[in-house]
């Protein structure tokens, strides 16, 4: 019976209450995904469905180096999270600077691409259905890019100003979550628009 009692008590105190956190950006995550579903479904539903053009194929370039530049930056931003766990701070200053960098190469890419579909191509949201949908689920993956870039830039500057540490490491891999998440949106997204839908 003691041994029961004590075989127990031994796995009650093994078991650690998840990282509030973690469950936090998680749940998140869930709740932005279902937005993105909606947005996703709502564009493969409508693909072909605009009376009148311009029409995908006619005006949208695959954005390949944006694409290659955000991808990327899911690997930096990894780097940068074993650099904090290994103490390593300058090193990753430099991982997470240029996880910064390549984000806004692809937002910056994202404007550049918005300028010409709208100023030489004639493609505004009140254009199509088409434009509707697509600056609704591009500019809605835009905007988490914003907030991730952010978020970025303010841990940038505590790191600059030297109040990261590696007791932030946790905190530092609960935002990471989100921009892998961004990230791996945009793989949906760039599908969804540029393969199925041209």
């Amino acid at each position: 019976m003691s041994t029961v009692a004590t075989v127990a008590q031994a796995e009650h105190e093994q078991w650690v209450q998840p990282s509030k956190g973690r469950v936090a950006m998680l749940c998140l995550i869930i709740a932005e995904s279902a937005i993105f579903t909606i947005f996703v479904v709502a564009y493969i539903y409508n693909i072909g469905r605009s009376l009148y053009g311009p029409t995908p194929s006619q005006v949208l370039d695959v954005p390949l180096f944006n694409t290659i530049a955000l991808l990327s930056s899911s690997l930096t931003i990894w780097l940068s999270e074993r650099a904090i766990e290994q103490n390593k701070v300058r090193t990753f200053g430099l991982w997470w600077g240029l996880t910064f960098v390549l984000g806004a190469i692809f937002l910056v890419g994202t404007g550049f691409e918005w300028n010409k579909l709208i100023y030489h191509d004639g493609l505004t949201i009140s254009t199509n259905l088409f434009g509707t949908t697509f600056y609704s689920l591009v500019g809605l993956h835009a905007s988490h890019v914003t907030i991730g870039l952010c978020a970025l830039l303010i841990v940038l500057l505590f790191t600059i100003t030297g109040h990261v540490k590696e007791e932030h490491a946790e905190r530092i891999q609960v935002l990471a979550l989100y921009w892998h998440f961004v990230d791996a949106v945009w793989i949906v997204v760039f599908t969804v628009v540029y393969i199925i839908g041209r």
